[in-house]
């Protein structure tokens, strides 16, 4: 099949965190979905990138990049950052990684306490995963006991306010962006202004904290923006001198509807941007802190 590949996708997630599939399918359906280039960015850890990597060999049209995506903690609201084209041999972003996934592990625990406690025991299978986090716990409770959807499950137990919560221990962005740059990487906000009320002046807030801290980029397509969510980031990114980026932000199972390079089917990531993100990547390779 021709492709006239003028689409990228910055934002997917595999088994290696919290996606239902493995790194080498994305490639294939990224590549079958027509796709000049794409990343993967699992939550906290690197691990699936060197698999991601590989297949890519097998799809020579296919620009593949190197990611991850962190939580970091601003206020009490979390803010999510993408670092792309990082190297994943990176000592400083490695070990910032091993801490994040250790508290996670923590979190989870205690979690899973709660859990048990209110008569909902989990099957011992989820120690056996690297990286754990409410999604897992959501697919299981949904699979052991009477839930009729993983959104039911957050809303009686999961989401922040329930008796099953607990909140994580997260990074200030700017030990998140610090380490991205370290790995010779771009750090970029994901998914910004996301579910927010007064959406304009809550983003020109953090971004008068995340500019002067180093941030790079900002997600303006993304799979969950409506037009004028997009158009807003857009504009905030060209105030800041910020490049855009985007993503599906694609899972597989568990976010339904969301496909790899279009997300909810009107999501296009133009090949436009990708000069602009290479070329900054580039930079920070040149002048890196950190050697593997």
């Amino acid at each position: 099949m021709s492709f006239t590949r003028n689409a990228i996708d910055f934002h997917m997630h595999s088994t290696f965190s919290d996606g239902s599939m493995p790194p080498e399918e994305l490639v294939k359906l990224a590549d079958q979905a027509g796709l000049a280039a794409c990343a993967l960015t699992d939550h906290d850890t690197l691990d699936g990138v060197p698999g991601f990597l590989a297949a890519g060999k097998n799809y020579p049209d296919l620009e593949l990049f190197s990611g991850v995506e962190i939580s970091t903690r601003y206020g009490y609201r979390e803010i999510h950052i993408v670092g792309l084209g990082v190297d994943i041999k990176s000592a400083v972003l490695n070990r910032f990684l091993s801490q994040m996934r250790q508290e996670r592990w923590k979190r989870a625990e205690l979690m899973a306490d709660k859990l048990a406690g209110l008569g909902y025991p989990l099957p011992e299978s989820w120690k056996a995963l690297e990286v754990v986090g409410r999604m897992h716990f959501a697919e299981l409770l949904k699979e052991n006991y009477s839930f009729t959807s993983i959104n039911e499950v957050f809303e009686k137990l999961l989401r922040r306010g329930t008796a099953g919560y607990v909140p994580r221990i997260l990074p200030p962005p700017v030990e998140v962006i610090s380490a991205i740059h370290a790995a010779g990487g771009v750090a970029i906000w994901a998914h910004p202004l996301y579910s927010q009320m007064r959406e304009r002046s809550w983003g020109k807030k953090v971004l008068r904290h995340l500019v002067p801290m180093g941030i790079d980029g900002m997600e303006g397509h993304y799979s969950g923006f409506t037009e004028e969510q997009m158009i807003m980031v857009k504009g905030l990114a060209a105030d800041y001198q910020l490049f855009l980026s985007g993503g599906s932000d694609f899972h597989g199972a568990g976010h339904e509807g969301v496909a790899i390079g279009t997300g909810y089917g009107d999501l296009h990531v133009p090949i436009e941007l990708l000069g602009v993100i290479k070329e900054k990547i580039k930079f920070y390779q040149e002048h890196r802190t950190d050697e593997n």
